[in-house]
């Protein structure tokens, strides 16, 4: 089930999109499916004339996960980590689909990094990796923005990858998806930049759900982003970047400087 967020006009509502690429229309439901089982209201829209928002906005957390592709962390001149490298992104830094990435001043060095996002339907703690599924209520693709000056500066990654906007998910959340074996690519103006797949993870999702649930007491709506594969780049603005995932979709965001 694909279940989007959105607007076509009025407030936010949630809806579930149904058909084919092209004829995509969204069947809306009543209230958020994270607190209250799927029903119809009977209104429905094509997704054309609606505008999508980030599919969920976290009432608590996003956990980002750092260097988990063995490529990636190469590239980034570091070693692969012994464990899940955790580190926390406010909520304010969420948007959503065709929201702009407002590159903060005083930055100079902003990359993009295309991610699996998962997204957890329940409070859970110490979560055994066979029990992930009961936890999990979908799943969508992430940019997790980085200002790697302010990384290299900080010595920490807050500021860097936390900054407002800096973390677009979208377009909606597929909740029914098998993610050992998925294709993610990222395009930079059209261009094919990263091509990867979750089965190069280091740290596969149940394993990273298990671990962060041992640190952090995960709540309805949280973010787990796991990781980013090799090719991350620098942007610039005007840029437009692409996240698209097997199984769920594309996330299209333009980098600007304001």
């Amino acid at each position: 089930m694909r279940i989007a967020r959105y607007t076509t006009g009025d407030d936010p509502t949630f809806g579930v999109v149904e058909g084919d690429p092209g004829q995509e229309v969204i069947a809306e439901i009543q209230g958020d499916p994270l607190y209250q089982p799927v029903v119809f209201t009977g209104q429905r829209v094509p997704l054309a004339d609606a505008r999508l928002l980030a599919p969920v906005i976290p009432r608590s957390k996003v956990i980002g996960i750092g260097r988990n592709y063995a490529d990636h962390a190469k590239e980034m001149g570091g070693e692969p980590p012994k464990s899940p490298m955790m580190f926390l992104i406010p909520n304010t830094a969420v948007v959503g689909p065709g929201d702009p990435v407002v590159m903060p001043a005083g930055a100079r060095e902003i990359s993009y990094e295309g991610e699996l996002a998962v997204i957890i339907g329940r409070i859970s703690k110490d979560v055994p990796k066979d029990r992930v599924p009961e936890v999990v209520f979908g799943y969508t693709c992430a940019n997790d923005a980085t200002a790697r000056d302010w990384q290299r500066d900080d010595g920490q990654w807050s500021r860097a990858k936390g900054f407002d906007t800096s973390t677009p998910l979208g377009p909606w959340v597929n909740t029914d998806l098998d993610v050992s074996d998925l294709r993610i690519t990222t395009r930079l103006d059209g261009e094919t930049v990263q091509d990867g797949g979750t089965s190069q993870m280091i740290f596969d999702v149940p394993t990273l759900v298990s671990h962060v649930s041992s640190a952090f007491t995960l709540l309805p709506g949280d973010v787990i982003l796991t990781g980013t594969p090799a090719g991350v780049g620098l942007v610039d603005s005007g840029h437009r970047v692409e996240v698209e995932i097997e199984g769920i979709g594309t996330l299209t965001n333009t980098f600007v400087r304001r």
